[in-house]
């Protein structure tokens, strides 16, 4: 789901969420409910779409500090994954994004040792798509996939990102060029996590200057944020 095409509501409640997912990310408060603070719960249908949006980031100050997330956050990502399934016309990103959802579900249940609603199977989407896509397509694509970005898991999407950290490099490079801050905070948190990235590339400053010209827009903070929480527990 793209949110330039979302309704003003849908991208209300989208910034809503993000922010509340920043604020958590910033304090380290990950028992306290994010979907709450957004006043989003199961039966709000925008705040379910905008639980969409996100994605498995909803999850992410759990997972970063490695905690257990707020039962009702569980509930109400399960609530999007029920009500929001791939179309059979759905592009692989939409796929991957919907399988990242599962999947971090999947992961807290096992964390947990409660069943888990909508677990994925072993198998992952196809991603020999992002193998042949040219490098301003693959960064795009990865940008698309940030929630994916996170150290507790690994899949098809990972491999892609290690495999080709210098397309990856140049497209970051090119989306501050182009002042898609989105796009440049998505690259960056995939980068964030990769040995191999060139050390000329700058990322540090690159996502600092990303976050000062782009972090109005609530969601370039998340992703940017959350690069620098993972390479920090890298660094450790």
């Amino acid at each position: 789901m793209d949110q330039s095409h979302a309704s003003s509501p849908l991208a209300g409640a989208v910034h809503d969420l993000a922010t509340e997912v920043v604020l958590a990310l910033r304090s380290g408060d990950h028992l306290a409910t994010v979907c709450g603070a957004a006043g989003i719960d199961e039966d709000n249908r925008t705040g379910i779409a905008a639980v969409r949006v996100i994605g498995a980031d909803l999850l992410l100050p759990s997972v970063l500090y490695g905690r257990n997330p707020h039962p009702g956050d569980i509930a109400v990502l399960q609530r999007a994954v029920r009500d929001f399934p791939p179309r059979p016309d759905a592009s692989d990103a939409a796929v991957w994004s919907h399988w990242g959802m599962m999947s971090a579900l999947h992961r807290t249940a096992s964390a947990t040792g409660q069943p888990s609603a909508g677990a994925p199977g072993t198998d992952e989407p196809n991603a020999a798509w992002l193998e042949r896509a040219p490098w301003q397509a693959f960064t795009h694509q990865l940008s698309v996939l940030a929630p994916l970005a996170v150290p507790a898991a690994s899949s098809a999407v990972h491999r892609a990102a290690a495999h080709r950290v210098l397309d990856l490099s140049r497209g970051f490079v090119r989306a501050v060029r182009r002042r898609n801050w989105l796009q440049a905070a998505g690259a960056g948190r995939w980068l964030a996590m990769l040995d191999s990235r060139p050390d000329s590339l700058g990322l540090d400053r690159g996502l600092d200057f990303v976050e000062l010209m782009g972090g109005a827009d609530s969601r370039v903070a998340l992703h940017v944020r959350a690069a620098r929480l993972t390479a920090e527990g890298r660094a450790r």
